[in-house]
């Protein structure tokens, strides 16, 4: 699935968006189609944003991301404690970005495999320049692009409770046992072995 993809570095505006996934998420649960839920944001301006364009970009990247999830996860979202609430919503961002779910894979799950416990400003060098190496896409992106989707990346770990805030030390928060076995049970459990540090390379 994830070669299919295409290399985008739009996740650098559009973050974590916890409280708002949540949000839609209720709306969806209530029986709420998509017309409905984006009324809600665009024309409702639920999240009180300013412009028309954010308010758009938020509902459109929210709703892509929900649509990786049955109806089970998203239940889930609303109804399950904080912290597997929080790594759905990771799991869901993973299924939607090549570059972040590429990222998780060789760099945060290697660092776990080698039991190296700290994001390091190399391990991104490192990565964003082998992606310049392999995509002709990635290789024109701009060095801001990448000090900017570093930061959106620490941020997103940081929130779903997978990094420290200090020092980016990596935390392995324990999702329900039985979200973690219907996720593994119904799709791929590469990327949900990332979140949880379960699972070889």
């Amino acid at each position: 699935m994830n070669n299919q993809r295409q290399y985008r570095s739009t996740i650098k505006s559009k973050p974590f968006f916890y409280r708002e996934t949540r949000k839609l998420t209720e709306f969806y649960t209530q029986g709420f189609n998509e017309d409905e839920i984006r009324d809600q944001v665009i024309n409702q301006n639920i999240f009180q944003v300013k412009t028309e364009t954010r308010k758009k970009e938020i509902a459109s990247t929210i709703l892509k991301r929900l649509k990786t999830l049955d109806d089970l996860l998203l239940n889930k979202i609303v109804t399950a404690d904080i912290t597997t609430s929080k790594l759905i919503v990771l799991y869901a961002i993973l299924k939607t970005d090549r570059l972040f779910c590429e990222f998780m894979n060789e760099v945060f799950r290697e660092k776990l495999v080698i039991q190296d416990p700290t994001l390091e400003d190399r391990d991104f060098n490192a990565f964003f320049e082998a992606k310049r190496q392999q995509s002709e896409t990635v290789a024109k992106w701009k060095d801001y692009t990448f000090y900017k989707l570093q930061q959106v990346y620490v941020r997103i770990l940081f929130e779903a409770g997978l990094l420290s805030k200090h020092n980016r030390e990596i935390q392995i928060p324990l999702m329900n046992p039985d979200v973690l076995d219907h996720i593994r049970s119904t799709d791929e459990q590469r990327i949900i072995n990332t979140i949880v540090g379960e699972g070889g390379v």
